[in-house]
């Protein structure tokens, strides 16, 4: 039997996420996509961080547990110490508030295999570049 798109299709039923919304949510810089793990095999997650004027404040929302709000800290101490090597200002953190929120509603999220999204959305941040300029 030859797998094929039709195939798939027909097996699997319509995409829950459509390439363009992929493409649309991405276009912002900030937004990341990674999967996340469930009994039935796993999702698309989308991390969204935000910079706004402040004071070092780390902000996190979602419905996230012990071991993803550790993951979001590594990240954000991961880029912090990389800021040169992204051409970011070295003062960008002295006057920022982040915020990064982990859309789902209702749905606990929770794993360390999330850090590595979190860092790509605070890189997409820094930098102002969109998810697809970085990953590609």
């Amino acid at each position: 039997m030859e797998v094929t798109e039709a195939l798939v299709g027909e097996l699997l039923g319509a995409p829950k996420y459509e390439h363009e919304e992929l493409e649309e949510r991405t276009r912002i810089p900030g937004v990341a996509v990674g999967m996340s793990w469930t009994p039935t095999g796993g999702e698309i997650l989308f991390i969204e961080a935000t910079r706004m004027k402040g004071s070092k404040t780390l902000t996190l929302t979602g419905q996230l547990g012990d071991v993803m709000k550790e993951s979001a800290q590594t990240a954000l101490s991961w880029a912090r110490s990389h800021v040169s090597e992204l051409g970011v200002r070295s003062d960008y953190w002295d006057t920022s508030d982040i915020h990064i929120h982990v859309p789902a509603g209702a749905i606990p999220k929770d794993g360390p295999s999330a850090g590595v999204t979190m860092v790509t959305a605070l890189v997409s941040l820094m930098t102002q570049r969109p998810f697809a300029r970085i990953s590609r």
